[in-house]
């Protein structure tokens, strides 16, 4: 049984989903789920201050990016100490997680562990398929990716006929980050079309765009989730405001209708991993209510 290192919360869970909980030695400090693996020692930290609003998280990361300095350190000395076969990590976004360049910068401090690096690359649905026969095939389970994958893609389907089939579709907008505003994309986008709406802000399989307030009044959407990367539902409610006193907010249609709500993107939406699932199934019920109701508490109408 190799030993593995994840320095991505989803590719942890992907893991454990694959029976290899007990094959990992070490965690990302992000890495949170499911709960037994918190034991497990950190590899890695965040070099930005995460306890300040929205605004001031985001201008840290960009004057991060513009200096060509990475906001996260991995530890060079506990993953020598750990001797991991296997690291895994994600080339999809530096900002999102530890990147190939942070651990190859690692590995260049390490005199004796020789780790084999899997990279992943989740920009939609599709390539999060694949980036779970990888690890599987990495673990040496490939049938037991291919079975995820197939359960996985299975219960989004049913969901989908039903949540298409109900009736008419409404508009969707997904807010990923208040302050500055940006929309999700990657694979959300997906995930709203799937849950029966329409999707109006992001592409699938590309990056989450930068947008306005003006581009959401002037869309004026049936439906608002707002799903912040790597904050909780509590974190989510105590930056609403920055959105909420917008002129304008109380007169969009979702406001209006009481269909906006906020969601645990940290644990469901912004991790392509297992739980993605249950992301779908919150926004279906979200989008469609008349024809779900899973009682899930990671996503709550606003306020």
């Amino acid at each position: 049984m190799p030993r593995v290192v994840s320095l991505l919360s989803s590719a942890t869970e992907i893991v454990c989903a694959l029976g290899h909980e007990a094959s990992l030695v070490g965690r990302s400090h992000e890495c949170d789920f499911p709960e037994s693996i918190r034991s497990l020692p950190l590899c890695t930290e965040s070099r930005i201050d995460i306890s300040g609003s929205s605004a001031a998280i985001d201008a840290q990361v960009k004057n991060a990016m513009r200096d060509a300095l990475s906001i996260y350190r991995v530890f060079s000395e506990k993953m020598e100490e750990l001797q991991p076969d296997l690291v895994i990590t994600q080339m999809q976004c530096e900002v999102c997680a530890v990147s190939p360049k942070d651990v190859e910068a690692a590995f260049c401090e390490m005199t004796t562990a020789r780790p084999r690096l899997v990279s992943l690359n989740p920009n939609s649905l599709a390539d999060i398929w694949n980036d779970i026969r990888l690890v599987a095939e990495a673990l040496g389970v490939p049938q037991r990716g291919e079975e995820l994958v197939a359960s996985m893609r299975q219960q989004m389907r049913v969901l989908s006929e039903r949540a298409n089939g109900w009736g008419r579709r409404p508009t969707v907008a997904c807010i990923e980050w208040i302050e500055p505003l940006m929309a999700a994309g990657n694979w959300v986008p997906e995930l709203v079309e799937l849950g029966g709406g329409v999707n109006l802000f992001g592409e699938k399989g590309k990056h989450s765009p930068w947008m306005t307030f003006d581009d959401l009044y002037r869309h004026d959407p049936d439906v608002i989730v707002v799903l912040p990367c790597g904050f909780d539902l509590e974190r989510t409610r105590r930056e609403m405001p920055a959105l909420t006193s917008k002129p304008g907010w109380d007169r969009l249609r979702a406001v209006r209708n009481g269909r906006v709500h906020v969601a645990d993107g940290n644990a469901y939406f912004n991790r392509p991993g297992p739980r993605l699932v249950e992301a779908l199934e919150m926004l279906a019920e979200a989008i469609q209510p008349a024809a779900f109701s899973f009682g899930h508490d990671g996503m709550q109408c606003y306020p």
